[in-house]
Order: C-alpha cells, then structure tokens, then sequence
C-alpha cells in the first residue's frame, strides 16, 4: 500500500469517525410536552375528590379516551438535548359519581391518599 491510499484512509477515517463528534457540538433544544406535575402535587390528591378539583390542582388531563371518560391521562415527556428521554405518566381513575378512586403510575401515591376528602 502506497502512502497515498494510506493518507486517503487516514483521512476518511478521521472524517466518519468525527461525525458523532460533530453532532455533539450541535445544539440541540430541550422538548418538553405534556403536563409537568411535581410529586407534592399528587401529594394533594385525596379518594373521593371530584373531577373539577382535581382538574384545578392538576389541570387538564392529556388524555381521555371517549369509550372510558372515568380515566384521565396525565403524561409528560422530556427529551433534555442529547440526553435519553424520559417519560413520566399519572392515570387517575374515577366512579360513577365522579369521584377519584385510583392513582396509578410514575409517581408515588400519597399516604393520606385513602383519607376520605369532604
């Protein structure tokens, strides 16, 4: 091998192997979509809360699917630049009545969540 194919070689290499590189230098936003909630405010949820006020504490669900409107969809996703993305969901399930009976998800139930709200 002459020491020019070695030199075109050493230079193709040096150039793909400088893409990952490259990319890194690129700026890239963080996305943010979906409801953001905090765990102190799941910390506030109670059974027996109704939709309306768990809408104000919460605000509007992401989702709810019209063959179920007694489960509310709460989801947030992050993709922080060149970082994984993270997702978080919250799924909050209500009775006939109106009223919240299950919290399930990403985030921890509450110990007083079973403390019946007036």
């Amino acid at each position: 091998m002459n020491w020019k194919n070695l030199a075109a070689v050493a230079l193709a290499v040096s150039l793909l192997g400088g893409c990952s590189v490259v990319d890194r230098l690129v700026y890239r936003i963080d996305i943010n979509q979906g409801n953001y909630l905090e765990q102190k405010d799941i910390d506030t949820l109670r059974y027996g809360m109704n939709k309306e006020q768990v809408q104000f504490v919460l605000g509007s669900p992401m989702l709810i699917e019209p063959e179920y409107p007694d489960t509310w969809y709460y989801v947030y996703y992050h993709k922080p630049g060149h970082k994984e993305p993270q997702q978080k969901n919250l799924i909050l399930k209500f009775n006939a009545q109106n009223q919240l009976t299950s919290l399930e998800g990403d985030y921890e139930k509450s110990p007083q969540f079973m403390e019946q709200f007036n």
